[in-house]
């Protein structure tokens, strides 16, 4: 048991140490530059994506089709 009470400042100061640096790395740039979109960049977000969603599945579909419909007319 005492290993472990040893062990748990050593594993605290370890993580703490990484939260610490964790603006001063090679990622403060990327970070320090993220942001909240605005309501814009929100919307054509929303509409790229499902606008992409939407193609998908009619590709599906149509390739659902073909293997359902086609094969009976040969």
């Amino acid at each position: 048991m005492d290993e472990k009470i040893v062990k748990t400042p050593n594993y605290q100061n370890k993580i703490e140490g990484m939260f610490r640096t964790l603006g001063k790395g090679k990622y403060s740039r990327i970070i320090n530059m993220a942001r909240t979109p605005t309501d814009d960049e929100y919307r054509k977000t929303i509409m790229i994506t499902g606008i992409g969603i939407i193609i998908l599945g009619a590709v599906g579909f149509f390739i659902q089709w073909l293997i359902t419909y086609v094969p009976k007319c040969f």
